[in-house]
């Protein structure tokens, strides 16, 4: 477990718990495939349109620049997600340049779900979703260990639970 130091959105909030610093390594492969990608569909499309060569090497650079930019932030935008359990809700926080903060009430939960994608599998790790009546409050925490998320996942289907059989 790693605990994380307070920010000016925490809202006075102590003892946030952070996410596995693997969680880099699954953003690092999600970041060079995209890369891989937009540089073979951009080139094709660009070749197709403009069939002179000078905006090829123009869209690899542009590629390269952006995808480097990515992966500098990537151990920052890690260590920038955390979350907390207090009695009445989890609250989740994320984001460097855009932060974000959100409470989801144990009562207000509908769903709980354990994702695993294959590169966060090799690495031990999973994604844990939490799913409410409202339609834009789906929370994700990405990059728990596997046993940490089963363990969460357990402890706020049944905190749930409580909280819906005292409605």
């Amino acid at each position: 477990m790693t605990v994380l130091p307070p920010r000016a959105l925490d809202a006075g909030i102590a003892g946030w718990r952070g996410v596995s610093n693997r969680l880099v390594w699954v953003d690092v492969a999600a970041i060079l495939m995209s890369a891989v990608f937009g540089a073979f569909v951009g080139l094709a499309l660009l070749l197709l349109v403009f069939p002179d060569g000078w905006i090829g090497p123009v869209v690899l650079a542009a590629v390269a620049v952006v995808t480097v930019i990515r992966l500098v932030i990537a151990p920052r935008r890690v260590r920038a997600i955390g979350w907390i359990l207090r009695d009445d809700d989890l609250v989740v926080r994320r984001g460097i340049l855009l932060s974000r903060l959100v409470a989801v009430p144990y009562g207000r939960m509908q769903l709980v779900d354990v994702n695993r994608g294959p590169v966060a599998r090799l690495l031990g790790l999973a994604e844990l979703r939490l799913v409410t009546a409202a339609a834009t409050s789906d929370v994700t925490l990405p990059g728990l260990p596997e046993q940490e998320a089963a363990e969460l996942r357990d402890a706020l289907v049944e905190r749930a639970e409580e909280r819906r059989v005292g409605l």
